[in-house]
């Protein structure tokens, strides 16, 4: 991916309802803009604008089935956002989560910063836990 598509890609994920539907449709699947739209509290309108931009830039995709439209995350796409991400990244974790370690070393308060980031963990797991539990049922 050359710079300008690098660039691009950062653009539309940039809105803050972009990144919504996108966490949206990898916890629960392919869904149509009724019910993104009244999940996230915005216009199917607008959120049919925001679906024609992720399509656009290859993180959603779409295939009819009847009368029903619904989007997916295409995880090839998204794979590669990560992978992108992890090389701009400079918290220092290398995209593993673990300890960013560049963040501790620039800060006088190493206690502090390490009891947040053990409380993101907790609630990361949480989050994991949960999804196991419905997945169980």
């Amino acid at each position: 991916m050359d710079g300008t598509k690098q660039a691009e890609l950062f653009k539309v994920l940039s809105v803050e309802s972009r990144i919504r539907i996108i966490d949206l449709l990898k916890q629960k699947g392919p869904l149509g803009v009724n019910e993104l739209s009244e999940t996230l509290g915005i216009t199917p309108s607008a959120v049919s604008q925001h679906l024609k931009i992720l399509r656009y830039a290859g993180l959603v995709r779409s295939e009819r089935k009847g009368y029903w439209l619904p989007y997916e995350i295409d995880p090839d796409a998204l794979e590669q956002c990560r992978e992108l991400l992890s090389k701009v990244c400079t918290c220092g974790c290398r995209g593993t989560g673990r300890v960013r370690e560049a963040e501790l070393e620039k800060t006088d308060d190493k206690l502090s910063l390490l009891k947040k980031y053990e409380e993101e963990l907790k609630k990361e797991l949480e989050e994991v836990r949960s999804r196991i539990r419905e997945i169980k049922v």
